[in-house]
């Protein structure tokens, strides 16, 4: 059974987890806080490679691979080269698109450059794995003459990620059925390979994992453990990372520093000291003194979050740019040269261009019908005075360095180049 009670651990490493709030669940505490004072940690979190990047959502386990990192222990990321081939049904509605060897391998490179940010790879102390290492050329008759026996459908059907799609009597193939048998048998395989005894990951895989546990101890005869963290969500409801505008990346060619930055200064006030014992590494003294701030002072709070998350993220002296531009920008309400540069080519237009056009091509509508009613409700403005007129153009002796705003969170200068 798993333990999701807050209590005091012997491990140093066990109690920064669990005051900063990383931990959801475990399986047989007073074992697992044995194993952590007494080893050299090696565990792992597996990252299918559904996209070229990852977004805030998997922020937390990152952080919590990096926690694992720093106080001297192995992290080994787990590429699911294999199986992103078959899609992971955990709190999924419907089943995933099915993407080709081209797609994950480029996928992959991305998601590489983001644990880079985050993780040292100058040392031994990481491992890089990919499951289609040992699933693409796996014998599925010996596969099921070895494993399957080990695992009962009634056990699989009580599994939250299955039922609950089942009881919305939404289908789920047999082809992701298969990935919990295969996440088990990963598992297994890196406990093999590398004497990995831990796997982290969200709440939502914790059937996933048990089945992992229990397969190592019934084939090997061995102990693994199991930590989970909670699934974040915000206090307003809505899922982390997620915007009315799209996913907030990790990537800074997919989420300019900018916006990402924006994104953490608006947390609700709510989820401030939350997202700074989650997604910082500030001593907890320091948070429980930002913690003491109320009413507009809480926007100082709000401000290092941004920055320490954007440090992290994209280095400091970007954070440091970033910060500058958001000051100058929305408190001193000047036109930074911070902000981020789109350029235009002249060739695109001869003499003029139409403000549908332009915010079109910025992306800040995704189509002219769109850009003409973000003009009608006033949410366009140039060099911070509204623009009310659909009809209006821009000539090329006066459109460069203009500072072109959507709301008041979108914010870019223009730039014409020849």
């Amino acid at each position: 059974m798993p333990n999701t009670t807050k209590k005091k651990y012997s491990s140093d490493l066990l109690n920064i987890l669990n005051e900063r709030g990383f931990i959801h669940q475990t399986t047989n505490d007073h074992s697992i806080d044995d194993y952590f004072n007494s080893n050299e940690i090696i565990g792992y979190i597996g990252f299918d490679l559904t996209a070229e990047s990852l977004h805030v959502g998997s922020l937390l386990q990152i952080m919590l691979l990096k926690w694992l990192q720093d106080f001297g222990h192995k992290p080994i990321v787990l590429l699911g080269g294999g199986t992103t081939l078959i899609g992971d049904p955990s709190g999924k509605d419907e089943s995933r698109k099915i993407l080709d060897i081209k797609n994950i391998a480029n996928n992959q490179s991305g998601i590489l450059k983001v644990f880079k940010k985050f993780l040292n790879f100058d040392n031994e102390k990481i491992i890089i794995e990919n499951n289609s290492n040992w699933l693409t050329d796996l014998n599925y008759i010996t596969f099921l003459r070895d494993f399957g026996k080990h695992f009962t459908v009634n056990r699989m059907l009580s599994f939250d990620s299955v039922k609950l799609r089942l009881d919305r009597e939404q289908p789920l193939s047999f082809l992701e059925f298969n990935y919990m048998l295969f996440q088990a048998y990963d598992f297994w395989e890196l406990n093999r390979r590398h004497n990995c005894k831990l796997q982290l990951g969200g709440s939502d895989q914790w059937g996933n994992i048990i089945n992992g546990i229990e397969l190592i101890r019934r084939v090997d005869q061995t102990e693994a453990f199991a930590i989970t963290t909670p699934l974040i969500t915000t206090s307003s409801g809505s899922k982390m990372g997620k915007t009315s505008d799209g996913a907030i990346w990790l990537d800074e060619d997919l989420t300019n520093p900018h916006e990402f930055w924006q994104f953490w200064r608006n947390t609700d006030d709510r989820d401030v000291n939350r997202f700074l014992k989650l997604f910082t590494t500030l001593p907890l003294g320091e948070i429980q003194k930002l913690e003491e701030l109320q009413g507009s002072e809480l926007n100082e709070a709000k401000k290092i979050l941004a920055n320490e998350v954007t440090k992290n993220t994209h280095g400091g002296d970007i954070a440091d740019l970033v910060y500058k531009s958001a000051l100058e920008t929305y408190e001193k309400k000047i036109i930074s040269e911070n902000l981020p540069l789109y350029h235009l080519n002249r060739s695109d237009f001869v003499d003029n261009i139409g403000l549908l056009t332009l915010l079109v091509k910025v992306g800040f509508s995704k189509s002219n019908s769109d850009a003409r009613k973000s003009i009608l409700n006033g949410a366009i403005k140039i060099n911070d005075q509204t623009i009310t007129d659909p009809s209006a153009e821009l000539s090329t002796t006066e459109i460069n360095k203009l500072k072109l705003s959507f709301g008041k969170k979108k914010h870019l200068l223009l730039s014409l180049d020849s």
